[in-house]
């Protein structure tokens, strides 16, 4: 990849003809794009008949548009596999968890596990690689589309053969996955390995720990055919590889990046959601720390299919979420997608230009959000995010864990966001850093909705207090087992011992009129909770229950633990006191952990801290349209015009963004 912002759209050459596509480039070249995705849906036309493989079209797209200086992410195809590969063949088709058997059309309907469908897929990505490769103007590769994102965990014969295997390698003895997950209960004992079901339809619910490795050996097996893809291209070409992934889909996502060069994904946050924007590239800057990630899906407008369609964005919001974008890391912006599609199942989705050719609602926003590109590059180029001194706790395993356990259908996606959206309403600097990220350099970590703490995170999290950090655990962390399972030694098991209390009740406190007081407010408390007595000589109370089922009890400890200090939040203030109390929380325990990183944006406004050198640049941006202010600690001066610029309030209109370099302490 060369050293520019990248700026493109997902393109579709295959649909149209010659006079369309040249009309294409030249409206992509006024309009700013300079990246352009395409293939991944393409294998009907690479390959029309099984064996016939011609990729010289392809080949001809790219020398096209890198004539007008368009960079190319090509795409293998392997998300809709033509109809010779599934006709006749349901063996061969993706099963669901009732036990049907996706069709052929839509995508994704082929299991990824069966044996004929990976044969063919390294046969057509193979050829990819070797004839795109070589291409200049081929600057990336993205392996298939959205991994899981229409479809979960396949049920098929194929599946449910190697679901055996990787029981068998996990456990070795079947008296050994016995023991592990409890299978007395309900007579569920098994005599072999080829007893054990998938978590297909049942009159009640499936064992926990059946449902929840099934989804865990669901998502090694992607991980697995990524790898393999990734594998074959590394043959060919030393352009970089990745995925367009999401937090919605059913994905490992730590695992995925790991054999991957770049982390990139796909959102459709609307402006009502923008702090689940924001969450993903705090997020996503984190998989591959030092690289920057790409957005390669997002909308012009608005998205839709044959069946809804969402509000389109504000004017000036494409501006605010692409200088966002990149102030926090991004190295590409792109659409979805270029021209409208004439036909298919999104049709009604947005685009840059209408299937007519004319351009569509939103094209003056993708424009202005070209120029911001064009002119904050330089700046963005020349230095980098900083990190944060404060860490929440990203988890797909967690995800796995409330899908199986939602309680009452808490989602990990949702608890999380709102969770993140407090830190990020404080004007706090945040990362979300994987479960197997490092933790070192920051001051503050947060373990929210974790069920299971797996031994190599707890040693990374005491490593971190240790040292001084302070590690705040909960709510829900920490109370099952790796099988998922409930500890039978203490309630929250080895955290209980190490954070000095005692777990004398799990509840769910909805309902129950329980109230918490802490730092001075009051607060209903809420979800699935855990209650404490410190030990003597242990952990202090610092939150303790006013009302309810467990007064005199506590939900908020704390322990010092080397230099740092564990706390340990047992339940969810919830209501208009509740926001204040977690608010009360996170300021005392950032004031305590020393966290400088932050500023007092107002509502609907954010800073995105960088360095460049010794400078520290502040890129502020509001993103709610009503205009907004930040408080600048020092002078300093505009990045992009050299104006200076004094401290105190810098005022925002709406959607503006400015670039401050500040002086020197």
């Amino acid at each position: 990849m060369t050293n520019k912002l990248y700026y493109g759209a997902s393109w579709y050459p295959e649909l149209w003809n010659r006079s369309v596509l040249e009309e294409d480039i030249r409206l992509m070249k006024e309009t700013g794009i300079n990246v352009v995705r395409i293939g991944e849906f393409c294998w009907s036309v690479l390959e029309p008949e099984e064996g016939q493989i011609d990729i010289a079209p392809f080949a001809g797209y790219i020398r096209l548009l890198h004539a007008a200086g368009i960079d190319t992410v090509m795409c293998t195809p392997t998300p809709t596999p033509p109809i010779w590969l599934t006709h006749g063949h349901p063996e061969r088709l993706f099963v669901n968890e009732g036990g049907m058997v996706m069709g052929h059309g839509a995508r994704q309907h082929i299991c990824t596990n069966n044996p004929y469908f990976r044969g063919r897929a390294a046969i057509i990505t193979e050829h990819l690689a070797r004839e795109l490769g070589p291409l200049p103007g081929l600057t990336a590769w993205q392996l298939d589309n959205e991994f899981k994102a229409h479809v979960a965990e396949c049920m098929c014969g194929t599946c449910k053969d190697l679901w055996h295997q990787w029981l068998e390698q996990r456990y070795v003895s079947i008296a050994r996955l016995n023991e592990a997950w409890g299978t007395a209960v309900w007579s569920q004992t098994y005599q072999r390995f080829d007893q054990v079901p998938q978590p297909g339809p049942a009159p009640f619910l499936h064992n926990s720990s059946l449902r929840t490795m099934y989804r865990l050996f669901s998502m090694e097996k992607i991980a697995g055919f990524a790898g393999e893809q990734a594998e074959i291209i590394r043959r060919y070409s030393e352009a970089p590889i990745t995925h367009n992934s999401s937090v919605a889909f059913h994905l490992d996502n730590e695992q995925l990046y790991r054999n991957l060069d770049f982390a990139a994904y796909d959102t459709y946050a609307s402006q009502a959601n923008m702090h689940a924007y924001l969450l993903n590239c705090d997020l996503w800057r984190n998989f591959k720390p030092g690289t920057p990630f790409w957005l390669l899906e997002t909308s012009p407008s608005f998205a839709g299919s044959l069946e809804s369609y969402a509000t389109p964005h504000p004017g000036g919001y494409l501006k605010a979420e692409a200088v966002a974008a990149y102030a926090l890391g991004a190295g590409a912006f792109s659409y979805w997608l270029w021209r409208q599609q004439r036909s298919g199942s999104e049709q009604p989705h947005s685009a840059i230009l209408s299937a007519w050719g004319e351009p569509a609602v939103g094209y003056a926003d993708v424009l202005e959000a070209g120029q911001a590109r064009r002119d904050i590059e330089n700046v963005i180029l020349a230095s980098q995010p900083v990190q944060a001194e404060v860490a929440i706790t990203y988890s797909d395993r967690a995800k796995v864990f409330l899908t199986t356990e939602p309680h009452r259908k808490l989602n990990y996606r949702g608890l999380l966001g709102d969770f993140y959206k407090r830190i990020l309403q404080l004007g706090i600097h945040r990362d979300l850093v994987p479960e197997g990220g490092s933790l070192a350099g920051y001051k503050l970590l947060f373990t929210p909705f974790v069920h299971y703490l797996s031994p190599e995170y707890m040693r990374g999290a005491l490593a971190f207090a240790a040292t001084g950090g302070i590690w705040i655990a909960g709510p829900l962390t920490g109370g099952r087992t790796g099988e998922h399972t409930i500890h039978t030694d203490a309630g929250l098991g080895e955290l209980e011992r190490i954070a000095g209390v005692k777990t004398k009740y799990t509840y769910p406190m909805e309902g129950t009129g329980t109230v918490g007081e802490a730092f001075g407010i009051s607060a209903e408390l809420s979800l699935w909770s855990a209650v404490f007595e410190p030990l003597a000589g242990g952990a202090s109370s610092v939150g303790v229950i006013t009302e309810g089922l467990t007064p005199g009890l506590s939900f908020l400890t704390e322990q010092p633990y080397g230099q740092g200090a564990i706390v340990m939040l047992g339940s969810l203030p919830s209501g208009d006191d509740g926001e204040s109390l977690l608010r009360a929380v996170i300021e005392h325990y950032a004031q305590a952990a020393g966290v400088r990183l932050r500023s007092d944006p107002s509502p609907g406004t954010i800073v995105c801290p960088r360095r460049r050198g010794c400078s520290e640049i502040w890129a502020v941006v509001n993103m709610d349209g009503r205009g907004g202010s930040v408080t600048l600690p020092r002078t300093g001066a505009d990045a992009l015009t050299g104006s200076p610029v004094a401290a105190g309030p810098l005022m925002l209109g709406a959607y503006e963004y400015r670039i401050i370099e500040l002086s020197a302490d």
